[in-house]
């Protein structure tokens, strides 16, 4: 019974065996893997050789026969530059922008539509390039108009003549008249265009400068009117700002002195009133000298009247009494008196409200001039600003449209001189002959063109094959390490055919010792021994994805070489559906694993033996049973395994693909090592991948993948064994293989 293989997640998450831990690592894209790819197309390079070598004789023999005729303008800056309309000052027109425009003109649709319709070029068979008489067609017809245009552009050809002004203008055709009427047609035309585009532009200009003008001459009169009306409502002809503001001062400098001299006087005149009107009568004396105009001696006299009377009134009162006549005089007299100090009492104070009331009045009105007189100011100070915007705008209008005056003249003198910028150096003349390119030129340039096809097609190919041909695509996409790459067998020869024994016939480890088949057997022998760790494997599986991938013929030579050394091999066809290893032996299928499992045979009767090689037993797969995966998983199996695994070294067992039965992936639980065998160029990516997937999921002990039947003279494999004639120059094999000892390999080293 083989051993319990381990498993661990692998990082999609699928369990690997510890025979599928290789991680394949992509190859980087390089020069040399990009000569293998030519290499390995070289039937498509092959075949676009011959295609650009027929193609280029084919077009150099059988070339147009083209008449070039062509003409050569100069197109000068004009002489018209100092007096040219510039925006900026040193903003000129680049020269070689100018002349890609002129040619961008001159290949322009406009143009060519115009040359075409004068000369009918759409109903001409010449420029058709037709035999007979040209179908009369519209050139208004939008399908014919975007025809006969396409046609002269494309055989039109503007250059520029590298560091001059010259423009050189061809046209080739099969008609040397209609090649030379076209280019001269083409420089006429242009030239026409040139004079008419840049008169309307002129006028364009012309009309665009006059409405300004006409506009910038109504603000300019208005901006006068305006003026002249604000000269009469500040009232003066001329206008001085300096004058015109010390006349305005002066009078408010009076205004504001008056009104400060009326002020001082009012307050005056207020505080006599109040103190008069509010102070003891019998002290009004003592002020009468601070009013102006009073009299302060008749007031005296007043009081001193009547205190002379008081003092006669009061003597005669102590001598005669109060009923004297005479004091009744002095009395009556001292009230009239009396009377009479009232009276000018009420008199000064009057005259003090009078003084005062005057004062605040004549205030009031100077302060009333001075405000008027300040809004006067205001009003001619905004009417003089206003005045000096409107002249300044006024000045500004006049001046634009004194320059728009100006640059309208130069325009016009500008119009006359630009007709003058181009001239015709060279008329288009009649070609005397046909120009034809070289014939190696021709030759050369279709087999380059050919040639860089058939390398795209190469590797497009390339890319679109999903065949698995060389061992790094196949680690990278399988991910799992190559143990061997099997070459294709050499056939035997008619001669040899009729010595040899069925199996050294269809066994070529038998019958070519030497030859690098036979190496590639012992390179996968040494892999497989040293695959696992601890011990040398004694279950190996070979199975495949798909059939006639050589899975058969593996293990068949794999078993004769294991076989060579001084061990037992057993080699178990377990294919029991199409059953082949006992016609490579030349044995009997009548008796094999399905008798054996069934109990119809012992264990004895059905190993069969190979004369060729004394210590390899095999076990035929014998007649086809009804149910193959049932008999493969039954029990009898697991025991048949268990018993052959005491009695040799190593079992070969042969199953069938995965892809086609269950078979093999049930077999591949029970072995140590699971080899899966890849055809060079047969199986594709997806295949391959799917049945390593469902040798992961199963649980199997993927060891690695043998590449079969790879044709060593291609690209990918050129010289990989080329050492071989190199092992066995002096030793013969067979020799050399007995003497080594058990679990030796002759070709260690060299996998």
């Amino acid at each position: 019974m083989a051993p319990h293989t381990t498993e661990s997640p692998s990082p999609t998450g699928v369990p690997q065996t510890r025979g599928a831990s290789f991680s394949g690592t992509s190859s980087e894209t390089s020069l040399s893997e990009a000569l293998l790819t030519l290499r390995k197309r070289k039937s498509v390079l092959i075949v676009a050789l011959i295609l650009g070598l027929a193609l280029g004789v084919y077009r150099a023999t059988f070339q147009p026969r083209l008449y070039e005729a062509h003409a050569r303008i100069q197109v000068r800056s004009g002489s018209s530059n100092e007096y040219r309309l510039s925006i900026l000052p040193g903003m000129g027109e680049d020269t070689l922008t100018k002349m890609n425009t002129e040619i961008a003109i001159m290949e322009s649709d406009t143009l060519l539509l115009t040359v075409a319709r004068e000369m009918n070029l759409a109903n001409n068979a010449d420029f058709l390039e037709i035999k007979g008489k040209a179908p009369h067609v519209s050139l208004d017809t939008p399908s014919v108009q975007a025809t006969t245009i396409h046609t002269l552009q494309s055989n039109l050809t503007v250059t520029l003549v590298p560091k001059t002004e010259i423009i050189r203008v061809s046209y080739s055709s099969l008609n040397p008249k209609l090649s030379a009427d076209i280019v001269n047609r083409v420089v006429s035309d242009y030239i026409q265009r040139g004079f008419e585009t840049r008169f309307q532009s002129q006028q364009k200009v012309s009309a665009w400068l006059q409405n300004q003008l006409d506009g910038l001459k109504q603000e300019v009169e208005s901006s006068q009117e305006q003026m002249m009306d604000l000269q009469k409502r500040i009232g003066m002809l001329g206008f001085d700002p300096k004058d015109n503001q010390m006349s305005m001062a002066a009078p408010l400098e009076d205004l504001s002195k008056a009104a400060g001299a009326a002020r001082i006087a009012r307050i005056i005149a207020e505080s006599r009133y109040r103190m008069l009107n509010g102070m003891d009568p019998g002290t009004i004396d003592g002020t009468i000298e601070m009013t102006p105009g009073t009299a302060p001696i008749e007031f005296a006299q007043l009081r001193t009247q009547i205190a002379g009377a008081k003092a006669t009134y009061a003597q005669l009162m102590t001598t005669q009494g109060p009923n004297n006549p005479q004091a009744l005089q002095i009395s009556n007299q001292i009230a009239e008196l009396e009377k009479l100090l009232a009276a000018e009492q009420k008199r000064l104070l009057t005259q003090a409200r009078e003084a005062y009331l005057a004062s605040k009045a004549g205030e009031q009105q100077t302060v009333a001039a001075l405000e008027e007189q300040k809004a006067d100011a205001y009003r001619r100070r905004d009417d003089l600003v206003a005045y000096t915007l409107k002249a300044r705008d006024f000045e500004t209008t006049r001046t634009l449209y004194d320059g728009l005056v100006s640059r309208l003249r130069t325009a016009g003198v500008q119009a006359g001189l630009e007709s003058t910028e181009i001239d015709v150096v060279d008329q288009a003349l009649l070609p005397s002959k046909p120009q034809l390119k070289p014939f190696s030129t021709v030759m050369l340039t279709t087999l380059l063109v050919v040639m860089v096809l058939g390398v795209v097609v190469a590797f497009v190919m390339e890319s679109l094959d999903t065949g698995l041909r060389s061992i790094a695509e196949i680690e990278s996409v399988i991910e799992l390490p190559s143990l061997a790459i099997i070459p294709k067998a050499r056939r035997t020869t008619a001669e040899q055919v009729g010595n040899l024994t069925t199996a050294q016939r269809n066994i070529n480890v038998l019958t070519q010792p030497k030859s690098q088949f036979t190496e590639s057997f012992r390179s996968l022998r040494t892999s497989l021994l040293l695959a696992t760790t601890g011990h040398p494997p004694k279950f190996l599986l070979f199975t495949s994805a798909t059939p006639s991938e050589g899975k058969t013929t593996t293990a068949c030579n794999l078993a004769c070489i294991l076989a060579q050394r001084d061990t037992r091999v057993l080699l178990i066809d377990a294919d029991l559906r199409r059953p082949n290893v006992h016609h490579r032996f030349g044995l009997s299928g009548k008796v094999g694993l399905s008798t054996l499992l069934t109990g119809s045979t012992t264990f004895e009767e059905s190993m069969q033996r190979v004369v060729e090689v004394p210590n390899l037993d095999i076990l035929a797969s014998g007649p086809v049973p009804p149910f193959p995966t049932e008999m493969l998983s039954s029990a009898a199996m697991t025991a048949l395994l268990e018993r052959c695994g005491t009695l040799y070294t190593h079992v070969v067992i042969d199953s069938p693909p995965i892809l086609s039965v269950t078979d093999g992936v049930i077999l591949a639980r029970q072995a140590d090592a699971v080899v899966l065998v890849v055809r060079h160029g047969k199986s594709s990516k997806h295949i391959v991948r799917r049945a390593r997937d469902l040798l992961i999921r199963s649980g199997a002990p993927i060891t690695g993948l043998v590449l079969n039947a790879v044709d060593l003279n291609s690209p990918e494999y050129y010289g990989y064994y080329g050492y071989s004639g190199y092992s066995y120059t002096s030793i013969d094999s067979d020799s050399w293989e007995s003497q080594k000892q058990p679990g030796d390999s002759p070709t260690e080293g060299k996998n």
